[in-house]
């Protein structure tokens, strides 16, 4: 049986994970305790920073401060994302309204399963992307590493995720378990960031399914297919649907809009240190293995700025076929005072539906390459330096 939802399943089941998702079992307490094992993480990844800080050495500050802030980035949205569970919560229940609205009329399922359908898709290339970076980052480096016997034999063994301990954790078998350890954590951590990119997604497709319903019901009302008796109701419920697929994505604006400014700015600083770190690997001409970890923790950081930058540009121009859709209909061979009302509605899709980054920034595929403009400047000024 086909899933009634725009949130796939592997999405539902992230969010309980982290206890986000409505009425599920004990939600303090698996929030709790995951954000816990997060700022032990995090202490030992800062305190390795500040150990081992040295301006002379350029190339591991970047290289543990990257994945350090990507953590911190990680940590801050999770709680800026259960600062804001009310308003996920009412998200949820207006989509749960309007599937309940589409299972009686068979145009409209159809709309909205083809959504939740390219929602699916997504949500599971993301998570297997993911998945792909934290294995790189993880255990991939070790095992491309251990390949060149030669290169280890005078090389003491260090974990892929710097991090400061207060014992000695080179020797066997306790670096194999720390290693393990170091894996599954990134595992979770690269699958709450592809979780948070395919909610957004997920409910991106579902208002635009709600707009593309809408506009249905416009080319009907055009065609005149009601009498003048059904016309006020038929055109009441779509100023209805209308003000509702509003008020939807502004909740969305408000839930991402913290987390989309901060994964702008910090992302941003993430792309240059990452990158940095890739141009003196190219250099150097040696060390593979940390070649394409840092390549493939690149790409999926750009990725992620990429999600949140196109998803916004997709709400705007679907909130803009709407104005499209009304002037397009053949409103002028309706009655006078059944045309003012179309007009009117007209008038109120000049408001076009977006996602800011802290309400002051866009986000936009402009806004992407200023991104990436950015990040390539600061890496061209430390590699100046270096």
């Amino acid at each position: 049986m086909t899933r009634l939802n725009t949130i796939s399943r592997s999405i539902e089941i992230g969010l309980r994970f982290i206890g986000m998702w409505p009425d599920s079992a004990y939600p303090n307490l698996y929030w709790f305790s995951y954000m816990t094992t997060v700022v032990i993480v995090q202490y030992c990844q800062y305190a390795y920073i500040f150990v081992h800080l040295d301006l002379n050495d350029l190339w591991l500050l970047m290289d543990s401060l990257s994945l350090t802030l990507a953590y911190s980035l990680a940590f801050l949205k999770l709680l800026v994302l259960w600062w804001n569970r009310r308003i996920f919560h009412y998200i949820v229940k207006a989509m749960n309204q309007d599937w309940s609205e589409c299972v009686i009329n068979d145009p409209y399922r159809t709309t909205m399963t083809n959504m939740a359908d390219i929602a699916r898709r997504f949500a599971n290339v993301m998570f297997s992307f993911y998945a792909f970076s934290a294995f790189f980052l993880s255990i991939g480096e070790h095992l491309l590493q251990s390949m060149d016997d030669a290169s280890q034999l005078n090389r003491s063994r260090e974990l892929p995720i710097k991090m400061e301990f207060p014992f000695d954790v080179s020797r066997s078998p306790i670096f194999e378990c720390f290693l393990i350890g170091q894996f599954l954590y990134d595992l979770v951590i690269a699958f709450v960031c592809g979780l948070l990119n395919a909610l957004l997604v997920a409910l991106v497709l579902h208002v635009s399914g709600q707009i593309d319903i809408m506009q249905q019901d416009l080319v009907e009302i055009s065609n005149g297919k009601y009498d003048n008796s059904t016309f006020l109701l038929v055109i009441k419920n779509l100023i209805y649907k209308h003000q509702r697929i509003i008020t939807l994505s502004e909740n969305i604006e408000n839930l991402y809009t913290h987390l989309a400014l901060m994964q702008v700015l910090w992302n941003t600083l993430v792309m240059c240190c990452t990158g940095f770190v890739i141009i003196i690997i190219v250099n150097s001409g040696e060390d593979t293995a940390n070649l394409i970890k840092s390549v493939s923790y690149y790409i999926a950081i750009v990725m992620e700025v990429f999600v949140y930058c196109f998803a916004g540009e997709f709400l705007t121009a679907k909130s803009k076929s709407i104005g499209d859709a009304i002037y397009e209909s053949l409103w002028y061979n309706l009655p006078p005072s059944d045309s003012r009302i179309v007009l009117f509605m007209m008038l109120r899709c000049q408001k076009r539906l977006t996602i800011t980054a802290g309400r002051f920034i866009d986000l936009t595929l402009e806004g992407f390459t200023s991104i990436m403009k950015a990040s390539v400047s600061y890496v061209s000024v430390l590699n100046a330096m270096y």
